[in-house]
């Protein structure tokens, strides 16, 4: 049976038809239109953001620990936040909660602005914290509510598509955030990133999603006000379902050699620092040249894909295997890059199997959990996911301030751990495909 069919029969055996294009479904779809621009800004800002930040952490302290610890800062509230988050998107309104959010983040970056010397660097840990935490309600009811406004033949398009706006605007953000954080210093970015986030709720706004199906009046408890229950429920929903826990799991896998996200900072000021002059060049250009080589492998991937892989279901279970080992393979040849301009392919050409395997769970994971337990089994993702990325930046940070190794070292080691869930992934798909 192809993914299509399976995701007809639950929504209801819907006419199955060709699936559309990129344009296409942009054009035909207004619903998923407002979600696409609502990434398109945000994100744009986001990395802005992220390249200011790093470029004032390492200016106050020169720490590739403090670095790591600011990619701590922005996993970890997923982690306490994620069963919240799961539930009050299967709960409430999806549409409010992405707008709430959008308005709380607004607020949130304009902090950044008061962080001007050393001691008030615990202040970039905290506003991260609160930043990522609204994210954390943010993304969860994204994704859930995303096969409640395109056709399930068009989930994977669907995907591709915010897959490479991600990638777009990672490129796109870091290529123009670097010399505007050189130029025009930190706080010009900050202010973008929350004109940003405001100009993402008003088209969501705009967003209409289905009504849901009423649930059960039932006698409330402490418990499911706390959303104990409702938490729980998707845990027993999920373990009784081999085959959609393997989905589940696949980018906390790759969120285990996440530690990548801190090297790349280091190598654009210690080993790829850029400079086009004395008045044009630096750290900050190094990283977003970096970034956007990253950028321009995400939104590769998904292109290519759609050219090389089948949209089956078997097709894309396959891939994904075979994504973590070319990741591996291309992870480490960046790592012990000699030539700036190899290292930059290198690093492009690994983040496309990344995206292959991050399209393909979403579109497997989306295809195949009920309506009702969408938000908990997409929060639940996520959560995992965010633990692996901090646990793997923690250590990438450690490793680099404590036990002072090479960034070229590091990077060659976690490209090697990623081998490990790919051979895992194949090595197990005869036990975990017979669910169904």
């Amino acid at each position: 049976m192809t993914l299509d069919e399976t995701a007809s029969e639950q929504r209801g055996g819907e006419e199955a038809g060709p699936a559309l294009g990129y344009l296409g479904l942009l054009r035909a779809n207004r619903d998923f239109r407002q979600l696409w621009l609502g990434q398109v800004v945000s994100q744009l800002g986001d990395w802005f953001n992220t390249i200011a930040l790093f470029t004032l952490v390492l200016r106050l302290t020169g720490s590739g620990r403090a670095v790591g610890l600011v990619l701590v800062a922005r996993f970890l509230p997923s982690v306490v936040l994620g069963p919240l988050s799961g539930v009050l998107a299967d709960r409430f309104n999806r549409r409010h909660i992405m707008i709430a959010a959008d308005l709380a983040r607004a607020a949130v970056v304009i902090g950044f602005l008061f962080v001007r010397r050393p001691e008030h660097v615990w202040l970039v840990y905290l506003l991260t914290v609160l930043q990522l935490g609204f994210s954390a309600f943010f993304e969860p009811a994204r994704s859930a509510a995303l096969p409640s406004v395109v056709h399930p033949r068009d989930l994977v398009t669907a995907n591709a598509i915010s897959s490479v706006t991600w990638s777009a605007m990672l490129t796109l953000g870091a290529a123009v955030g670097g010399p505007i954080t050189d130029w025009f210093g930190t706080d010009a970015a900050f202010v973008i990133d929350s004109m940003t986030y405001l100009l993402s709720a008003a088209l969501v706004m705009r967003l209409r999603l289905p009504r849901r199906a009423p649930r059960p009046k039932t006698r409330l408890t402490l418990s499911k006000a706390l959303g104990i229950t409702d938490t729980l429920e998707g845990l027993r929903y999920v373990r009784r379902r081999p085959r959609l826990m393997a989905f589940l799991l696949v980018k906390p896998a790759w969120g285990l050699g996440g530690g990548i996200l801190t090297l790349l900072p280091v190598f654009g000021e210690r080993v790829f620092r850029v400079s086009f002059g004395a008045a044009l060049g630096g750290a900050a250009l190094g990283m977003s040249v970096l970034y956007a080589a990253r950028g321009v492998g995400t939104a590769l991937g998904p292109v290519l894909m759609r050219r090389f892989y089948g949209q089956t279901r078997a097709q894309m279970e396959r891939a994904i295997g075979v994504s973590f080992l070319f990741a591996s393979a291309f992870y480490v040849l960046f790592g012990s890059a000699q030539s700036f301009g190899l290292a930059l392919v290198w690093l492009a050409v690994a983040h496309m199997g990344g995206s292959v395997l991050w399209v393909f769970s979403t579109v497997l994971l989306q295809a195949t959990v009920e309506d009702e337990f969408r938000g908990r089994v997409f929060a639940a993702e996520l959560t995992l996911m965010t633990l692996a990325m901090a646990a793997s930046n923690y250590a990438t940070g450690e490793a680099l301030d404590r036990f002072r190794f090479s960034p070229r070292a590091v990077m060659i080691t976690l490209g090697l751990f990623f081998m490990l869930p790919g051979a895992l992934w194949l090595l197990s798909r005869r036990w975990w495909a017979r669910d169904g």
